[in-house]
C-alpha cells in the first residue's frame, strides 16, 4: 500500500448498530425475571455482547453463582439487596472474569440495564439462547445453571 492509498472505513471498520428497546418485546428471563436483549451472543458473532435491560418483580432474584464471562450492571430503578447490601437507582456493578455473583433480591422491583461480553482472560462467552428468552414454563434451576 502507498502513501497515496486511502482506506475505505466500510471495509475495515463496522457501522454501529442502533437498537430501541420500545421496539422489542420482553421475554422471560431464568430467574423469574423479564429481559430485553437489544444485542446477544450469537454463533455467527460470537463477540457481540450480551445487553439490555432485566425487570425484577418484587420478591424476585437469584443465589450466589458463577460466570466465566464479563459484565456490568447500572441500577435504572428500585432497590436491590446484592452481597448483603441495599443498592439503588445509580450504582454501577462491574463483574470482571471469571466471577462471583453475589446473592440478589428485590423487595421493590427495578429494572437494571447491562453488558455481558467475553472474558478478556478467560474467553469465557456470555449465554442467551434458552436462558434469557424462555419460552413457555420455567425449567428448574440446576446447580449446572449456576455455573455458567
Amino acid at each position: 500500500m502507498s502513501s497515496n492509498d486511502v482506506l475505505d472505513p466500510a471495509q475495515t471498520h463496522h457501522m454501529p448498530e442502533y437498537r430501541r428497546p420500545e421496539d422489542m418485546e420482553w421475554e422471560m428471563g431464568r430467574f423469574k425475571n423479564k429481559t430485553k436483549f437489544l444485542f446477544h451472543t450469537r454463533e455467527e458473532r460470537p463477540t457481540e455482547p450480551n445487553a439490555g435491560f432485566l425487570r425484577y418483580e418484587p420478591g424476585a432474584g437469584f443465589r450466589l453463582h458463577k460466570h466465566d464471562f464479563a459484565q456490568v450492571w447500572y441500577v435504572i430503578e428500585g432497590e436491590f439487596n446484592m452481597g448483603g447490601k441495599q443498592y439503588g437507582p445509580g450504582t454501577v456493578v462491574f463483574h470482571p472474569d471469571p466471577h462471583i455473583e453475589e446473592a440478589l433480591s428485590t423487595e421493590t422491583g427495578g429494572t437494571l440495564f447491562f453488558v455481558q461480553y467475553q472474558g478478556p482472560t478467560t474467553g469465557g462467552r456470555p449465554v442467551y439462547e434458552g436462558r434469557m428468552n424462555i419460552k413457555g414454563d420455567l425449567p428448574e434451576i440446576t446447580e449446572q445453571d449456576l455455573e455458567h
